[in-house]
């Protein structure tokens, strides 16, 4: 089983910047493609970015386009979130998660991490 514990998320205010982290288990990161979803109260979870195992292909949702971006080591079987220019809209639980190409299902999840930016 695929174990992914998330790490980075804090209270910042807006305008402010974050780097969420998601550390996998196992020899076997590099088979999946990675996402961040995230889930305010009362809202459905988003996806808010993806990327391909090797890195090449990146997707991010319009509402972060230009200020959240996606990375991976697959050599420390970890997978990034920068996030910069934050905004109250930005809050949220984010969690990591893991998938099989080219399935669009995500099997594995984390326990997420909170993220609260103030005005």
């Amino acid at each position: 089983q695929v174990q992914l514990v998330e790490s980075g998320g804090g209270l910042v205010q807006a305008g402010g910047s974050l780097r969420l982290s998601c550390a996998a288990s196992g020899r076997t990161f590099s088979s999946y493609a990675m996402g961040w979803f995230r889930q305010a109260p009362g809202k459905e979870r988003e996806l808010v970015a993806d990327i391909s195992r090797g890195g090449g292909t990146r997707y991010y949702a319009d509402s972060v386009k230009g200020r959240f971006t996606i990375s991976r080591d697959n050599a420390k079987n970890t997978v990034y979130l920068q996030m910069i220019s934050l905004k109250p809209e930005d809050t949220a639980v984010y969690y990591c998660a893991a998938r099989i190409p080219v399935e669009s299902e995500y099997d594995y999840w984390g326990q997420g991490t909170q993220v609260t930016v103030s005005s």
